[in-house]
Order: C-alpha cells, then structure tokens, then sequence
C-alpha cells in the first residue's frame, strides 16, 4: 500500500502554483475526510462553517436548502443554541434532478415565519452544491421570498466545490453577512474591523493602538447583541481587513456604503506585524506606536527558544493561523518545522516559497488526500499545533489545537501562541 504524499517545500516551490500535484488538489481525487478534517472540511461541524457564520447576523433565521446529507452535522451546531434558528427544506432526487424545489423556497419561507412570534431580521438561504451544478439565481429566490413573505432574504452559498477557487464559500459567505448594511452618515472617529465571524481576543493590542490614534468606536460583527447594533457597521469611516476571505465584503462596502478600506494580514512574524502597524499608520495620516508590544514579544519568544531549544514541529491547518505562513515564522524563529498539513492555495503559495529559503526539506501533506489513510506520524516531532496535527500525534508529542473561537491577531496572537505551547511542553 502506497505511503501518505507529500512533497518537500524546495520541490514544490520549484514546481510553481502552476503544477501542484494531483495529490493536493482536492478536485483532482476522492476527498478523505478523516478524524483530523472534521473541524474544517465538513460544512457545520464545528467552528464557523457556511451554516453558522450565515447566521451570525443578530435575530437571523436559515432555511437550509439541502439533500439530507448536506444537513447531518446541522444538529451539531444545537449545543451553540442555534435549534431553533434552523429550519429545512429538504430536497428528494427529482427535486435535483428537475430544480422544481426552487418556486417552493418562497412558500417555505412563509411557513416557517408562521412557526415564529417575531419577525427575523433576515432569512438566510444555505443552498448546496446542487445549486452550484444547477446554476441557481440565488439572488432572484432572494427577491421573490422577499415579494412573498416581507423579510429580507440572503444566500448562503455551501459550495464545497469551490473550496479552492479564488472566491471559496467562507469569502461569499462574509460578503453576504454584510449586503443588509445600507448608507448612513458616516463618523469620523469610528471603524470596523472585518475578517472573522467572532470577536478578537479582548487583550488584543489593535484596539489600544486605534484609540491612541484618535478611534473612538470600533465595530465587530462579532460583538453585535441585536440587528440594531449591526446596522452601526455602515456608519464607520473606513474598515480593517484581518483575513483576506473579507476582502470581496470589504470592496462591495467600499462600492455601495462608499466605505473604503485597509488590509492587514494575520501573520506570526513580528516584524512584519510591526511593518503592518507602520503602513496602517501611513495609510491613516498618523504615527501607530507599537514598540512596547513589539519589545514584549520579542523578549518572549527569545525566552521561550532558550528554555525549549530547536523545537521540532508539525503544524496543521485547524488553527488560528494560516499554516504555511505560521511554519515559515517559527523556521524563522529557529524552530524546525518538520511537516505542514494544509491546503496550498495562490494566497498561500508566497509563504511557501520563502519557506523553501529556509527549510526546503519541510514536508507538506493534505489532509485530504486518500493517501492519508496511511500516514504515519515522525517519532523525532515533540511539538504539534493545530486540532488535526494534535489528532496525528495524539500521546506522541505535545500539542496544542489554537484554534478558540476568540480570534488572536498581531502580538497578541503570538503571544498566547508560545504562552500555549509552553504550558504544553511542561
């Protein structure tokens, strides 16, 4: 039996985007889903999948659209209290195989408003890959549940298919959370901060950098109790972009709310983080000081490599991080990064050149390549980080799984970082 693939950052690096192998693009063979992908590869597992994060806008409901297949891990999600947020319109084969189930979807909206005694701020549409292969309107259902029913509807898009493609579900999914925004007078001293469906860790340093640059409010999906608080979002001066799946949101706010725009990546070098914080400053008309949290990190992660030595690392793709970006940073740092479970896409592909640079023998898996049923974890790896390298070397080396609902970002995302994997080493 064949071993599990991978290929070495030199080798893919030289091979360029253009000719990854079959074996890491997904389209190209049968999708593994083993224990380890679970927390991200099936759509309302855990974390924000699509059917979640359609629901993060305050007092929303969600018709899932779906075969019966596409909705078994929804029940998951009624630990979060989202049951009585759910409601299905469940799809039989001539269903798909007509596209009849799409003049039902006004009807269905109007019987689950009845089961209600409020009225939703919106009804978000979850459609389904049938959608995708059918090539539905979604936009046009949204409108005539719209006419029929009164409530605003949205699509929800679950295409698992164009996981890889450069506008994936999570990127259309963001852009939809926001198209309620409508204009408003905008305030000066205020700003959003997109990126993620959840809040960032409250210690975060951003906030205190904003303020003492003369930001008053800042605006989190995340942080929004009612619709009220979410509709405050259009009335911000500019927005700051923290994962580049927001960037579509992001432009069709600057287009129809005339909001524009700044992009920051999270990333886990500090002095990028800290050329980051320069440019944003540039782009704002004012100096960001950051060299306290700058100093403080640094000193931390020298203290942690003292203590520790070469570390040698396996990192996943569930986690908090991107995972070549984050593997190129501890390389960087003077750790060695073994192996990398993650999905290679054109946003990534620049980390994993300069990865090349600095460890060309760090091997890259995918986690779902059929191959990986007979993966066999490196005895010589003592650390682990994310929840599906922690599944591979569960009992065989530290780990931790960094992937809190609470989002880290900045100095403070490498903080609790090495703060997290000290505690696990002792």
């Amino acid at each position: 039996m064949a071993e599990a693939f991978y290929i070495t950052a030199g080798e893919l690096a030289k091979r360029g985007f253009e000719f990854l192998p079959s074996e890491l693009d997904s389209s190209k063979h049968m999708i593994y889903s083993s224990p380890a992908t679970l927390d991200f590869n099936s759509p309302g597992a855990k974390g924000f999948g699509v059917k979640r994060a359609g629901l993060v806008i305050p007092e929303s409901v969600m018709l899932l659209i779906a075969p019966g297949c596409c909705g078994r891990n929804t029940a998951l999600l009624s630990e979060l209290g989202y049951d009585e947020r759910f409601f299905y319109l469940m799809l039989d084969d001539t269903d798909i195989v007509t596209g009849r189930y799409v003049n039902k979807i006004p009807q269905a909206c109007e019987e689950l408003l009845e089961t209600l005694d409020y009225t939703p701020s919106v009804i978000m549409l979850c459609c389904t890959c049938v959608d995708a292969l059918l090539g539905t309107d979604m936009e046009r259902v949204c409108r005539a549940c719209f006419d029929k029913t009164g409530v605003r509807a949205a699509p929800a898009y679950m295409y698992a298919l164009t996981r890889e493609k450069k506008l994936p579900p999570m990127g259309l999914i963001r852009k939809s959370v926001y198209s309620l925004l409508e204009s408003q007078k905008r305030i000066s001293n205020e700003c959003n901060i997109l990126g993620f469906f959840s809040a960032l860790e409250d210690d975060n340093e951003i906030y205190a950098i904003l303020k003492a640059a003369g930001i008053k409010k800042i605006h989190e999906i995340g942080r929004c109790k009612t619709f009220e608080e979410y509709k405050e979002l259009s009335r911000a001066n500019f927005s700051i972009v923290l994962n580049s799946e927001a960037r579509a949101a992001a432009q069709d706010m600057e287009e129809r709310l005339g909001i524009p725009f700044i992009e920051l990546t999270r990333m886990y070098r500090i002095d990028k983080i800290h050329n980051q914080y320069r440019l944003m400053g540039d782009a704002l008309g004012t100096k960001l000081d950051d060299t306290k949290y700058f100093e403080k990190t640094k000193a931390l992660v020298e203290d942690f490599r003292a203590r520790h030595g070469r570390l040698r690392v396996a990192v996943g793709e569930s986690l908090n991080a991107d995972s070549f970006e984050l593997s190129l940073a501890l390389c960087e740092y003077g750790f060695n990064v073994k192996e990398i479970f993650g999905t290679v896409g054109e946003r990534n592909y620049v980390f994993i050149k300069k990865l090349a640079a600095v460890s060309p023998e760090t091997r890259i898996y995918s986690n779902l390549s059929p191959t990986m049923m007979n993966y066999k974890p490196d005895p010589e790896i003592n650390a682990a980080i994310g929840a599906d390298a922690c599944y591979y070397y569960n009992g065989i080396a530290a780990g931790i799984e960094f992937n809190s609902e609470a989002q880290p970002f900045g100095y403070r995302g490498v903080e609790l970082l090495f703060t997290e994997l000290d505690k696990a080493l002792k």
